[in-house]
């Protein structure tokens, strides 16, 4: 049985990153005299990220091989929006596009001021969070592996749980469920599943550990890294839409910037800068990090530009805990 001070140890990383993104949210809920946590702000927390969300999972992947990012396509790509746009913006789009990033879920119940499908949803996902929590523990307990004490393992199901129904409670007391709280579900449990329990997704973090060792293995990392390129631009290309649906335009010069904030997202959720290292739960944290600090500092009044100094001490910090960890592990 692991204590809890091992199991801290080891996993430093994560539960670190989250308990800074709590004490990050008490922080700015207190300085925003309770704004922070207001159901319509919580909803357009999570519109205002779900773009974010979406790329850091591609961009977890090629964190995670070690080769971050190529400044020519990215110039190439954008260069080429420009001038097919002209410059112009092209919108306003249909209702139904619009809804990818502006609708909600139906309430089938119709209770006026309450969205109870709302709360439904969030019994059910926090007993299936709990089902498969038990379903890996009994798994981990029948095959000698060892296991959390049963106390951490009920403390952290009533924390999961607290939060779940409490972001379902305040959503459902204004619109419900965003259309595109449905589509990030499924695109987190999808890239979870991935990297944690798929061949691909164990070729890749072994390239990232040692890429000779894994292409004398037999692996084509070549061919590997193209395809977790690939999977970034189709991912990107979905945030793409996300965005458009949600201004009702497509700009040319829409998302400049939203690359840093991709990348700070993992790299603060606890993916390592030399790759192999790296969890989607960790760029989920990571994104809403940032998404609260923006979000707050917005609320507070912070400019712009005081705002990418505070992203980027809590980047750099991000990377010298990183760094520190390898130094104190060698």
């Amino acid at each position: 049985m692991k204590t809890l001070s091992t199991l801290f140890k080891n996993n430093v990383r994560e539960y670190g990153m989250l308990i800074a993104l709590i004490a990050v949210m008490v922080f700015f809920q207190v300085q925003t005299k309770g704004v922070l946590m207001k159901p319509v702000n919580i909803t357009n927390l999570v519109l205002q990220n779900s773009y974010v969300i979406t790329m850091a999972l591609g961009m977890l992947l090629i964190i995670i091989t070690g080769f971050i990012v190529t400044l020519a396509g990215m110039l190439i790509f954008r260069g080429l929006t420009i001038a097919l746009l002209r410059g112009e913006s092209v919108g306003p789009f249909p209702r139904g596009f619009q809804n990818i990033s502006s609708g909600f879920i139906p309430d089938f119940f119709q209770y006026e001021g309450f969205h109870v499908t709302t709360i439904l949803i969030g019994v059910v996902l926090s007993i299936l969070l709990i089902w498969l929590d038990l379903r890996t523990r009994k798994n981990q307990q029948k095959y000698g592996f060892e296991v959390t004490p049963f106390y951490f393992f009920v403390f952290k199901n009533i924390a999961i749980t607290t939060a779940v129904m409490g972001l379902c409670y305040l959503m459902a007391s204004y619109k419900g469920i965003p259309t595109v709280l449905v589509l990030l579900f499924v695109l987190i449990t999808f890239y979870a599943f991935i990297t944690s329990s798929s061949v691909i997704g164990r070729r890749i973090y072994a390239m990232g550990g040692n890429e000779k060792a894994a292409r004398l293995s037999g692996v084509n990392t070549p061919r590997l890294l193209f395809y977790t390129f690939i999977n970034m631009g189709v991912l990107a290309s979905l945030a793409g839409l996300i965005v458009a649906a949600r201004l009702n335009s497509a700009t040319p010069n829409a998302g400049d910037g939203m690359e840093l904030d991709v990348i700070a997202a993992c790299f603060i959720g606890g993916a390592s800068p030399s790759g192999g290292v790296g969890k989607v739960i960790g760029a989920l944290v990571g994104a809403f990090l940032i998404g609260v600090l923006n979000n707050g500092m917005s609320i507070m009044g912070v400019g712009i530009d005081w705002q990418k100094v505070v992203k980027g001490i809590v980047l750099l910090l991000a990377v010298l805990f990183d760094v520190y960890n390898k130094n104190k592990s060698a």
